[in-house]
């Protein structure tokens, strides 16, 4: 099992217990200007009762804005793990027919700042509660409970059950929480319920699977540019409709969503991989070093060259 370690007492409500239990698995991520995130799995004693919760957390800091955040923080428990990493009979992550496997709790947890909210912000034009969290306009710091709808426990558990490694890792996790934040700030409007959607044509089933997988496109070819007319004719869609779908979904145009993942994955290259700003440009399709350079500067605030050499 590994490392044990005491879980504290969480300050979700309904949930409030403290145990001692197995840490099966840690993941940190924490490059510089990128979201951070930290990935826990315990593995469940049959005499703790738990139920799946949420919590988001408003960090306001009227004297040093920079540390303003905005945290989400998940626990979800009674997914199934192998105890076993070089198990045969399932794949990592997906254990439930296996001899080998238990239950667990999992915590999510995941930070953004200010910087990152930024890109949703010029996409949303009403006065909703969570546009004023976006803008970081209420000047006080508090913690509000989440309702876990079907389709935000569908991305948590695309986070703990998903099977990619290295940069295709890094690329599935940027885009699922962003959607995990996008989900969060749609439940909280309304009193916490769910926006109506204004697209009248994403009432229908196929049109709005037609989104999602122009979306899934833009994730799997974060390295190869593609045109809008090009992602339309894939997915055979009206380009006016795909973009005015994709943004009614997602809260952000298509080529913001896909500039932004583009960016936080250039982080991950330099940062973690220690790659040089030609090859990163390259593998992300920039012509030139310029304009990557350029367009990483813009979004991110940094310049390539002052990541890779905070990674060193």
């Amino acid at each position: 099992m590994g490392n044990t370690e005491e879980i504290t007492r969480f300050n979700f409500k309904d949930l409030d217990y403290h145990s001692t239990a197995d840490l099966i698995s840690h993941k940190v991520h924490q490059i510089p200007g990128a979201v951070q995130y930290e990935i826990k799995r315990y593995a469940r004693n049959s005499n703790i009762l738990t139920e799946d919760i949420g919590l988001l957390a408003y960090q306001y800091n009227r004297q040093e804005p920079q540390k303003n955040n905005l945290q989400l923080k998940f626990c979800v428990a009674g997914n199934t793990y192998c105890s076993n990493e070089q198990c045969s009979k399932c794949s990592k992550g997906n254990a439930k027919s296996c001899v080998n496997s238990g239950n667990s709790i999992n915590i999510v947890q995941v930070q953004f700042s200010p910087a990152q909210l930024a890109q949703f912000i010029k996409s949303r034009t009403s006065n909703s509660f969570s546009d004023s969290l976006l803008k970081f306009k209420h000047k006080v710091s508090f913690t509000r409970s989440l309702p876990l709808c079907c389709k935000t426990k569908t991305v948590i558990e695309g986070l703990l059950e998903h099977n990619y490694n290295g940069t295709l890792e890094n690329i599935y996790v940027n885009a699922q929480l962003q959607m995990l934040l996008l989900l969060t700030m749609d439940s909280m409007t309304d009193e916490q319920a769910l926006e109506v959607i204004n697209c009248k044509f994403l009432s229908n089933d196929a049109d709005k699977n037609k989104i999602e997988q122009a979306r899934e496109i833009l994730i799997e070819h974060i390295g190869e540019p593609i045109t809008i007319k090009e992602l339309s004719r894939k997915v055979a869609m009206n380009e006016c409709y795909l973009k005015k779908g994709f943004k009614e979904l997602y809260g952000t145009t298509i080529f913001d969503f896909y500039q932004n993942q583009r960016m936080e994955h250039a982080k991950y290259l330099l940062y973690e991989k220690g790659l040089s700003v030609t090859d990163v440009s390259m593998m992300l399709g920039y012509s030139s070093i310029s304009h990557f350079s350029t367009a990483f500067k813009r979004l991110t605030g940094l310049k390539p060259c002052e990541l890779l050499f905070a990674s060193k």
